[in-house]
């Protein structure tokens, strides 16, 4: 028993399981609005699934493919797939497992998810791949976690709205950006592997101006998608709040960059569940 517990904790590690708050929000979001209020518990189940299982195997293949990477990297050196606790063997099955629960999950759902699940499959794990011959891999992360609202409002309407696609734009450059300022921690070590991040080929400066602009572009979308699905003054409420929030997390990675882990996993944490929030109470008043 005691074994199994310590494999869940070491998968729970390195899949890092709490940063699921950044995908989740936003699928239901999408859920919530293309409803027009609760979706049922159907869906909840079934997107909680979906969210989470295509997570699993996006973090699982990115840490399957790294190892060598992250074995080289003073900041992941203890991850559990550098230090053993957690074998190869292991993580590609993990990963397979989840990609399969993704695609059965929906299947369940309706017949255009079932469509395009290994279609999303295929680009959120060539994250992985991406830096190891482009600075593009900053935007495909931004895409990968970007399909959530699209996921969401295809669930439940089996169809693609403008607005879901203004939502996802603006996901896409919220996460683009945010990892901007994440991989700064990783500049010296990326130039060292001859691995592509744009804070390795540009620098810092360039990096954290890249990063304001996408942030910028994440809420200039995030209103076209407000405008488009006509919801009412809690959705602006949550776009404003969103906005200060994003300029605090340049203001904390500007100021020092110590606390790029504070910018990166609170800020952005609280963000989403603050949007997911006002959109609930927009939608119910």
């Amino acid at each position: 028993m005691n074994k199994i517990s310590k494999l869940l904790n070491d998968f729970n590690e390195l899949v890092m399981f709490k940063h699921s708050i950044f995908s989740l929000p936003f699928i239901f979001i999408a859920m919530i609005v293309a409803a027009d209020g609760w979706f049922g518990i159907y869906l909840l189940i079934m997107g909680t699934l979906a969210a989470l299982s295509a997570r699993n195997f996006a973090m699982g293949f990115n840490r399957y493919l790294d190892r060598d990477i992250d074995a080289l990297n003073p900041r992941t050196i203890n991850r559990p797939s550098v230090d053993g606790r957690v074998s190869p063997a292991q993580m590609f099955y993990f990963t397979i497992l989840n990609a399969l629960i993704f695609i059965a999950v929906a299947y369940f759902v309706n017949p255009l998810a079932f469509y395009l699940a290994v279609p999303i499959i295929l680009v959120i794990g060539s994250y992985s791949y991406f830096k190891r011959f482009s600075s593009l891999a900053h935007i495909i992360l931004g895409i990968s976690l970007g399909l959530a609202p699209i996921a969401g409002v295809v669930a439940v309407s089996e169809t693609i709205t403008l607005w879901s696609i203004y939502l996802s734009i603006g996901v896409m450059f919220w996460v683009a950006g945010f990892d901007l300022l994440y991989s700064l921690q990783d500049i010296e070590v990326d130039k060292e592997l001859g691995l592509h991040s744009i804070p390795s080929k540009f620098g810092p400066k360039k990096t954290m101006v890249f990063s304001k602009i996408m942030h910028l572009m994440t809420i200039i979308f995030w209103t076209l998608f407000a405008i488009e699905a006509e919801l009412g003054l809690f959705a602006f409420i949550a776009i404003i709040i969103s906005s200060i929030m994003l300029s605090y997390e340049h203001y904390l990675v500007n100021k020092d960059f110590t606390k790029i882990d504070k910018a990166f996993f609170t800020v952005n944490g609280y963000l989403g569940i603050v949007f997911f929030v006002l959109i609930v109470l927009d939608i119910a008043f």
